[in-house]
Parts: structure tokens; sequence; C-alpha cells
């Protein structure tokens, strides 16, 4: 397919990558498109899915040294977050289907087999539509998403935020969520990459009813695990050596019950694509290397 040309953002891409609308038979979805490195040996593309309060942007620190390594990376903004649009007030766009549906939409404008990796709850989203194809994949990572429900802390956290988003305006949260102590420890959309006013816009951009739908299922996600055992499709789980999203263990068990690769990235907690991206994004390359394109 003809990609847009890049449009102007106040989310610049890395060095060498296009932003742009990403034209699907679903709507239009935000993207970051990094194409392989000057001179290296084009070995395939992935699609990355961002995490709950995330965007594409998480993905920022990966580009380059997967690009280094052949690799054509887009990263998208899901229905709702950020830079993709959704409605702010109807939450049912946001059922797990439907995002799932989105993603196949967005490997079919691509038009090319892809390798998927997803990020806690990309992971969930990007899960639910293996689940429904896998055709349009080579392989599937999933990056510090556990196979059923969050912890019960996270579940408090995104309790509370439902609380707050019931009485407050999206500004007025943010705020709230600043109060609450300095970004490295208070974390979810405090944490990213970016500039203060970056991630302050990056939060109020995202869609109220995409928060709280999806933040229900965080906390009601079933244990899949066994279906998506099932599929065909070479699976990976990576996270970092500590999570209280979905503890260690939890991921270790849930690699076996995959039969998939495991990779645990040392001083990395449940974004090791923002805290570890060096040994993050190799770890993925290793992984697609063996197993290249169909």
């Amino acid at each position: 397919m003809t990609r847009p040309t890049s449009t102007s953002t106040p989310f610049p891409p890395p060095p060498g990558a296009r932003a742009y609308p990403l034209r699907t038979a679903r709507g239009d979805f935000a993207v970051v498109d990094s194409p392989p490195a000057a001179g290296a040996e084009q070995r395939g593309v992935a699609l990355l899915l961002p995490g709950f309060t995330g965007s594409k942007e998480d993905f920022h620190l990966l580009h380059g040294t997967l690009a280094a390594r052949g690799y054509r990376t887009v990263a998208v903004d899901g229905r709702g977050q950020n830079e993709s649009d959704g409605p702010a007030d109807d939450e049912s766009p946001y059922a797990r289907e439907e995002l799932a549906r989105d993603v196949l939409a967005q490997a079919a404008a691509l038009g090319t087999p892809l390798h998927l990796v997803g990020h806690s709850l990309g992971g969930q989203i990007a899960r639910a539509a293996v689940l429904l194809d896998h055709s349009p994949f080579v392989s599937f990572t999933l990056v510090a998403s556990g196979p059923a429900e969050i912890s019960e802390s996270q579940k408090q956290r995104v309790k509370l935020l439902h609380d707050a988003l019931a009485v407050m305006t999206m500004p007025q949260v943010w705020e709230a969520i600043l109060a609450m102590g300095p970004p490295e420890e208070v974390g979810g959309p405090a944490r990213g990459f970016g500039a203060p006013d970056q991630l302050r816009l990056r939060w109020t951009n995202h869609k109220p009813a995409q928060l709280l739908a999806t933040g229900r299922q965080l906390c009601a996600e079933p244990n899949r695990v066994d279906e998506l055992a099932a599929v065909p499709l070479p699976l990976h789980v990576l996270s970092g050596a500590r999570d209280d999203t979905w503890p260690v263990p939890l991921l270790d068990e849930m690699a076996v019950r995959l039969r998939a690769a495991r990779t645990v990235i040392p001083g990395a907690e449940h974004s090791p694509n923002l805290e570890q991206p060096g040994p993050t994004a190799h770890a993925l390359a290793d992984f697609w290397d063996r197993h290249p394109r169909r």
C-alpha cells in the first residue's frame, strides 16, 4: 500500500522514523514507522502495541537498535490512545474484541507478515487478535503482560483512577497524579518517553472511555493461556526482573505453559522497553532472527 507522508505532531519521532496516520478499514491510527537502517539486511517488520495509559512513544528507544538489526518497526496508538481518535464517553468501541479487530486491520493495512509485540495491556489486546486470526503474524511477543487479571495492588490503582475520572476532568486527574509524588515513584501515565509537557498532553489526549473500558478489562481478564498455546506461532515472554503488575514467577509459569521463549531483562521492571531499551531491543531481534518471515 502507499503510506501517507509524515504529519506534524507534538510527539516527534526518533531519527529516521516517520509519524503519520495509518489508514485502515477500521479508521486511522497514529503510528511511528521506523525503517531498517541504511545498509542493513531487511529481516522483517514488527507491529508494537503499547500498554494502559501508554502510547506509541513508549517504544521510541527501541527503534534505532531494531533498525540496525534490519527490522522495520511500526508502533501504534490504539483506538482512543493519545493521537488515535475514539469516542470520549461511549465505551462500546473499546470492547476487547473491537480492539483486537483494530489490530487485525492495522496488520492488513501494513500488508506484510508481522512480528507482533504487545506491552502490558497491549499484550492482552494482541493476544485477543491472535486468537481471532493468527495468519497475519510471524511471531508474538508478550512484554510484561500476564496470563489473566492484574495483581490486587494494581486493581486498587485502577479503581482510584476510575473514581477520579467519575468526578474530575482529564487535566484535573493529571494534577492529582502529579500530587501523589515524583513520576519515578508514581509511575503509570507520569512515566514515559518525553518531556513533562508531552506526558501531560499524552494523558489529556487519551479518551476517558478508553481508560475506563480497558481498566475494567485488566481487572477481569480471563486466563486464555491454553487457547494461546494451541496457536501455531512462535511465542516469546519478555519481562523485567521485577514486576508488580504480574509477578515474575507468574510470567515464568505462563511461558512454560506456552512453550514460549523466555527473556528476563536485568535492571528492568514493568517497562523494559523504557528502562532497559538496548537489551530489550536485542532480545526481540534475537527472537525474531530465529523465526524469519514465512
